[in-house]
């Protein structure tokens, strides 16, 4: 038996169902509500008296578009299992307005999917896009630099006394960050700060597959390797300057002593008649 809905369940599956008898297409019904369509298919499944009612909307709108047999501006009138629907024919794509929404609302959440739900698309259309143009890239990188710095800054004033008793002149803030815990703002901003790691340094993080024991001894014999070529490179130069005082031959990069650098200097001089 499936588990009664509450109020706003209820209002979704009034307002779905009303969308749906009038286009006869659930995608494009939940999408104009803003809600999730496997949730109301998931919903459908449970619920046998709530799947009937959805396939009585499905009826009543092929009807009704049998019998009108005219489809607005923005839908053309298509056929999908032999029942009649509205589908919507503009071209959604991501335009210089939906890349300015999501990089504002991505400064303002440091979260990649509520910034494209606030844009209007999916957040892996976004993550494409930045595969496909390095300057989209490299702002996306800088919002979510900016969104994780307002979060920190965010909990680190929540705890102070009076923390927004004097900021009502702050008229030009970027739009409020999302209500959320310690925990959950502690968990974006590891997030954050490992994905700028791993930005700069792709081997940063764990490979696909790989465990996180193998990626602690991956990093464990980088950091050796480093390690070693430090302590090369330090005993080259060691061993040059060494040289040097042994009076070798002077590199390049080798600086002068003060004294060295004054003869330098004199051995320049073109020296006059007037001066001998």
């Amino acid at each position: 038996m499936a588990r009664p809905y509450s109020r706003a369940q209820a209002l979704q599956n009034a307002a779905f169902l009303k969308e749906l008898a009038r286009t006869g297409n659930a995608r494009d019904a939940a999408r104009t509500l803003g809600l999730n369509r496997s949730m109301l298919t998931k919903r459908r499944n449970a619920d046998p008296d709530f799947a009937q009612r959805w396939e009585g909307a499905l009826a009543l709108a092929a009807a009704a578009l049998a019998d009108t047999n005219v489809s607005p501006d923005d839908a053309r009138l298509v056929r999908s299992k032999g029942r009649l629907q509205l589908r919507a024919t503009r071209a959604r794509h991501i335009d210089t307005a939906a890349e300015q929404a999501f990089l504002r609302a991505l400064t303002a959440t440091a979260n990649v999917r509520l910034a494209a739900s606030a844009a209007g698309f999916a957040h892996s259309s976004f993550y494409a896009r930045a595969r496909r143009h390095p300057g989209f890239a490299r702002e996306m990188r800088l919002a979510l630099a900016v969104g994780a710095e307002r979060l920190e800054m965010a909990l680190l004033e929540s705890g102070l006394p009076e923390a927004n008793v004097h900021d009502q002149w702050r008229h030009n803030d970027p739009p409020p960050i999302e209500p959320m815990t310690v925990q959950q703002a502690m968990q974006l901003i590891g997030w954050n700060d490992r994905r700028q790691k791993e930005l700069v340094n792709p081997a940063f993080g764990p490979k696909r597959g790989e465990s996180n024991a193998a990626w602690k001894d991956r990093c464990a014999r980088e950091c050796r390797v480093a390690w070693l070529l430090d302590e090369e490179d330090r005993l080259l130069v060691s061993y040059a300057q060494l040289e040097w005082r042994r009076g070798g031959r002077r590199e390049e990069w080798e600086p002068l002593t003060p004294d060295e650098d004054l003869l330098a200097a004199i051995k320049r001089v073109r020296w006059g008649k007037a001066s001998r």
